[in-house]
């Protein structure tokens, strides 16, 4: 880390929630609540969605024939593509809430929707249903 880097505020220090800093905030019952509905509602999707892949990929790995390891290791390799896209996305959450003070010190009010979590994870299943006909022909021939 070089001087200029560690001059920098902490970047927790630039969201605020009535005019404290992230670190320190002590939320209210229906934030908390608010909070715990969108960790439910959307962590715990994205979280059995990808143990229900590994599952199958388990399933797939352990039953059938060494021909179909291909397929049980494109599910492993989908279910853990979708922890990281959960983790990105409790990234992105952890900001919802707050307000950012720009560099200018003024603070501003942003809503960000999920929208690249969306797409990143579209374009993963879209990704790995394509490999997964192409495996299946590939099985057929």
């Amino acid at each position: 880390m070089d001087l200029i880097e560690a001059l920098q505020p902490h970047p927790e220090d630039r969201l605020h929630l009535r005019l404290h800093r992230a670190r320190s905030v002590i939320l209210t019952a229906e934030e908390l609540v608010e909070i715990r509905a969108a960790q439910r509602t959307f962590e715990g999707a994205y979280i059995r969605t990808a143990l229900g892949q590994f599952s199958f990929a388990l399933v797939v790995l352990k039953i059938f024939t060494s021909e179909f390891y291909s397929i049980g290791a494109l599910f492993a390799t989908y279910g853990a593509g979708i922890l990281l896209v959960s983790m990105y996305r409790r990234h992105e959450g952890n900001r919802q809430f707050f307000s950012e003070v720009g560099d200018d010190g003024m603070g501003r009010k942003k809503f960000r929707t999920s929208g690249n979590a969306v797409v990143v994870l579209s374009a993963l299943s879209l990704g790995a249903y394509v490999s997964l006909i192409a495996l299946t022909i590939r099985l057929d021939g």
